[in-house]
């Protein structure tokens, strides 16, 4: 149905430029130049003045009825929607449904709270505990 209607108003639409563009103006019409034509400059103002208001008339309907349409329509599902909420219960997330690791490795550290630059085989060693603090004797 929906479809229906926009063909329709595209119809009316390209009509009502072309009826529009074909109407005398001050510098003079694009189809109707000079005196020669089927149809006399009065009688020709007289159908495209009538052409132009049925086209508005029906452009209007058809743009209410699209407005309606779409306002009780069907609407599309929305992606968040899909996804369980969740509250402040614990429950998963959004994030929580992506995937990958639980959690990320933590990088060893030198004592100074700053972590140790990687080495070539880091990933062949497992982490090593972290060092008991120094604390001094006085």
């Amino acid at each position: 149905m929906e479809t229906v209607v926009i063909v329709v108003h595209l119809m009316i639409v390209l009509a009502l430029v072309g009826v529009v563009l074909l109407q005398r103006s001050e510098g003079g019409g694009l189809g109707i130049g000079g005196g020669s034509g089927f149809m006399t400059a009065r009688g020709a103002a007289n159908a495209l003045t009538r052409a132009t208001a049925i086209l508005a008339v029906a452009f209007f309907a058809t743009s209410l009825t699209l407005s309606i349409i779409a306002r009780y329509g069907e609407r599309p599902i929305d992606i968040l929607d899909r996804v369980p909420a969740t509250g402040q219960d614990g429950g998963a997330g959004v994030l929580d449904q992506l995937g990958g690791s639980d959690t990320a490795p933590a990088a060893p550290s030198t004592g100074n709270g700053a972590p140790t630059p990687p080495t070539g085989n880091d990933a062949a060693t497992p982490p090593a505990a972290p060092a008991a603090p120094q604390v001094p004797n006085q």
